[in-house]
């Protein structure tokens, strides 16, 4: 039976809301679209911390943008709680550590696995090192990330590092949707590819395939 991660999180908001208490969490994000719709569901019941540790990504350029988009859109939402960014190290090498053996692997193999188990491993470290309520991630609001793997991940870490994950699913109640909508309201920059250099590969080969599809199209 599939756990409904949506529906945990939830019981997590009401426990804490019956205790007067809103607790402080520190949220891994991928990118500002992620960031936006996650954090308009849950920046009321919680005081996030936003850790941009994301060494998947393996171009600065494309690394620096990223997290000046996620900087400057939570300079410019108004949130019951502040919220505040903090960049992660940025090393690259550990990334491609952390995948070595699973590179030829597609979108959504065991490549990724490692690489949300990096990420949130990290964060569950840092939480709690500085002592956080939680630790938790954006990534379940793409559907491209596999929900079910993320929360399984974070259940162990929680065990591992004596600190409790917000599990969550915010893909539910379509949270996709509205990040593509905040994107737009706020003119944010979407990329098309997860950040890694084999997604990245991955997008150009389809693009490819798709030019030459329209192509034959056009010539018929």
């Amino acid at each position: 039976m599939n756990e409904n991660y949506q529906l945990k999180m939830e019981e997590i908001i009401l426990e804490n809301q019956k205790k007067g208490k809103v607790p402080t969490l520190l949220l891994q994000a991928c990118c500002a679209p992620c960031s936006s719709a996650v954090l308009e569901r849950i920046s009321d019941f919680f005081r996030v911390t936003i850790l941009y540790y994301n060494p998947n990504i393996s171009d600065p350029k494309e690394y620096e943008k990223r997290l000046l988009e996620v900087e400057k859109f939570v300079e410019k939402i108004n949130t019951k709680n502040p919220i505040r960014v903090i960049p992660g190290r940025y090393e690259p090498k550990e990334f491609f550590h952390a995948v070595s053996g699973y590179e030829s692997l597609g979108e959504g193999s065991e490549r990724c696995f490692r690489c949300y188990r990096l990420r949130l491993e990290e964060t569950a470290r840092m939480a709690k090192e500085e002592s956080f309520d939680y630790f938790g991630t954006t990534l379940s609001i793409s559907p491209y990330k596999n929900s079910r793997v993320l929360n399984q991940i974070g259940k162990e870490l929680e065990t591992a590092y004596q600190v409790s994950y917000l599990y969550a699913d915010f893909k539910k109640k379509n949270g996709y949707q509205k990040s593509i909508e905040l994107s737009k309201k706020y003119g944010l920059y979407r990329q098309d590819y997860c950040g890694c250099i084999y997604s990245k590969a991955e997008r150009d080969q389809f693009l490819r395939e798709r030019e030459s599809l329209e192509e034959q199209e056009r010539v018929v």
